[in-house]
């Protein structure tokens, strides 16, 4: 999507869209930027995902349009459904895009990359169950294998906990990224500052978005100088599925407090169990670096 300096064999290439609730907090930003900076990843499009409140998915496209605007880049975006997927009958220019590109015969692969509540994968699937063994959707989201109780309410599962359910038992193509895995992808404040900060408009534009939501009064329940870009997993397996490991699972069912519950009937999906946080923080970061050298 943008240049850095160097690219890849064409025949690695994938075609991936990104899912995205880019206004319910700050790591959203920093996943969209390294989706678009990574040769590999032909975007075809970032959706705006609503995040179970008033308006969050227009808050979600407008942050996408900031991130735009900071990295003077032009993308596709999308708006997606304005809430759960039991509150919307219409279907969204974001699931239409999904269903678009995954009935597509075009010879990249489709990776569906799931930032947040998975409402507009699961509308997609609802209106065109013939895209189920077209793409693969990579999705951050639940506490993953069961039995398992809710350590805390999972924010991307228990945003649609009906959406969540439909796309684990739909039978599509599912790698999942659970609680115990996207917390791990730490980094300091301090380290955002001196290494993401100066690095242009856009380097800009996350630290202050960071920065204005640690400081406000949503923010209680982080550790106050640090942040997990949980988020970030979702592009990198996609750029290199064997940055982690994982094993083969029966898909849980989200119970109403977001613990797993099990089901022997259910599909099997793929289901990571550690990731390299070294290897996504440096990948996002040099990138970032690649970025700044090449467009001044």
């Amino acid at each position: 999507m943008s240049d850095i300096g160097f690219d890849i064999p064409d025949y690695k290439k994938i075609r991936v869209i990104v899912d995205t609730d880019a206004a319910c907090e700050a790591d959203d930003p920093f996943a969209i930027v390294h989706a678009l900076l990574s040769p590999k990843l032909i975007v075809r499009g970032v959706i705006a995902e609503h995040f179970n409140v008033a308006h969050s998915m227009e808050d979600s496209y407008n942050e996408i349009s900031a991130i735009k605007q900071a990295m003077a880049l032009d993308f596709p975006s999308f708006m997606g459904q304005t809430g759960p997927l039991s509150s919307d009958s219409f279907v969204s220019e974001g699931v239409d895009l999904i269903i678009k590109e995954a009935l597509s015969d075009s010879p990249y692969p489709l990776f569906v990359l799931c930032q947040g509540a998975i409402t507009n994968v699961a509308m997609a699937i609802k209106t065109n169950p013939d895209i189920i063994g077209k793409m693969t959707v990579i999705w951050i989201g639940t506490h993953g294998e069961a039995p398992c109780s809710a350590p805390f309410r999972e924010f991307n599962a228990g945003n649609d906990i009906d959406a969540a359910n439909y796309v684990l038992k739909s039978g599509i193509d599912l790698w999942l990224v659970p609680s115990q895995v996207y917390t791990t992808i730490t980094i300091g404040i301090a380290e955002i500052k001196r290494r993401i900060s100066p690095l242009g408009d856009i380097g800009r534009h996350l630290y202050e978005n960071l920065m204005a939501y640690n400081n406000s009064e949503g923010a209680g329940w982080t550790q106050g100088e640090s942040w997990s870009l949980g988020d970030s997993p979702a592009i990198a397996i996609a750029i290199n599925p064997g940055c982690g490991h994982y094993k083969t699972i029966k898909a849980p069912t989200v119970a109403d407090d977001t613990s797993s519950l099990e089901d022997p009937d259910a599909p099997k999906i793929r289901l990571y169990t550690d990731v390299d946080s070294r290897y996504i923080l440096e990948d996002l970061i040099s990138k970032l670096e690649l970025f700044c050298e090449e467009n001044g």
